[in-house]
């Protein structure tokens, strides 16, 4: 939820959006006014960083009497999950294992569109020179996870897998914008996370996957939310996002390379040299932002009943009233 999982939907998935507006937006464009969309800055990468950049995603919303306000950044899921409660932001793009934690405490939002898993840029680090060769090695160790989300999901994905009781290894919970300082230290031994920090990490920090997504058979999708009383308020703007990203994604498959260092080719969230070939490796991957099938319902479901089963809930969490079929010509 990073680059890549973040260039392939909104820069995202880094790590505190910070609010700089939170007025509620217009209630109708018949009223002559325009509707405020509030999402996450998208950054430097990917389709929303170029629709903001050239101007056409504001464009296409005008088409239904909208416009986009930036609010902060794109990043983990939790935080934006808590603004969408709080009417401080729209629309976010997250996990659904951050999403399924979000909704077992306070269902303020629902879900209208997905990202197949992606398969080749999460999972699980470690060390080159680690000795730690296979999951069941990690028996004994350390390994350092965000709470609720997609890190916790895949340590405990890949040790149910592999035939590993989750007692047997440590879980270290860190905010992930903490997480390699304490691997690269040594503290940790392993460190479960995804495209937004193990781009960086493989490139430079000399790790390596230990198992992927795509090796313990993950669902762990990425999705876009929407605060519950805008999609009621109006359904025509969301559909118009929906249908201007889903398009967007689309094209900046077929050349990734063109949704990489938009604004700037140098920075602290610009990407060269090896960081750059593995991003378009892992864009050129992944599936374009669709609306929400009947399979991703049952993978949603399936991924509700591990977290409980393996107690990161309490009980299992019913996704489906929050999902939304935004193809339905209620949600147009």
């Amino acid at each position: 939820m990073t680059v890549t999982r973040a260039l392939a939907v909104a820069a995202a998935l880094t790590l505190t959006t910070v609010v700089t507006a939170c007025s509620a937006p217009s209630s109708s464009p018949a009223s002559g006014a325009t509707i405020t969309v509030r999402i996450p800055d998208p950054g430097n990468s990917g389709a929303l960083a170029l629709g903001k950049k050239d101007g056409s995603l504001d464009a296409a919303l005008a088409k239904v009497g909208a416009k986009v306000e930036w609010t902060g950044s794109a990043g983990p899921f939790a935080p934006a999950a808590q603004e969408l409660d709080n009417n401080e932001l729209d629309l976010a793009e997250g996990s659904i294992t951050s999403a399924i934690a979000a909704l077992a405490q306070k269902p303020g939002f629902r879900l209208f569109a997905a990202v197949a898993p992606d398969k080749i840029a999460e999972g699980i680090l470690v060390k080159d020179n680690s000795g730690i060769n296979s999951v069941a090695d990690l028996a004994g160790k350390k390994v350092v996870v965000s709470h609720g989300g997609s890190a916790e999901y895949l340590l405990l994905r890949a040790l149910a897998q592999n035939h590993v009781a989750d007692a047997a290894v440590t879980r270290v919970y860190l905010q992930p914008n903490q997480s390699a300082a304490v691997l690269h230290s040594g503290q940790v031994d392993a460190w479960a996370t995804w495209s937004t920090f193990s781009i960086a990490e493989r490139a430079n920090a000399g790790e390596h996957f230990l198992v992927t997504g795509g090796d313990i058979g993950s669902q762990n999708y990425a999705v876009w939310a929407v605060r519950n009383e805008f999609q009621q308020q109006h359904p025509a703007v969301v559909a118009a996002f929906y249908t201007y990203l889903h398009d967007a994604e689309v094209a900046l498959r077929q050349h990734p390379e063109a949704g990489i260092n938009v604004v700037h080719s140098a920075g602290p969230d610009a990407v060269d040299g090896r960081a750059k070939d593995l991003t378009i490796e892992d864009l050129r991957a992944l599936s374009p932002v669709s609306a929400i099938t009947d399979a991703d319902r049952a993978a949603f479901a399936e991924v509700a009943r591990f977290f409980a089963d393996q107690h990161v809930t309490d009980g299992i969490v019913d996704v489906a009233p929050h999902l939304i079929d935004i193809t339905a010509a209620g949600n147009r």
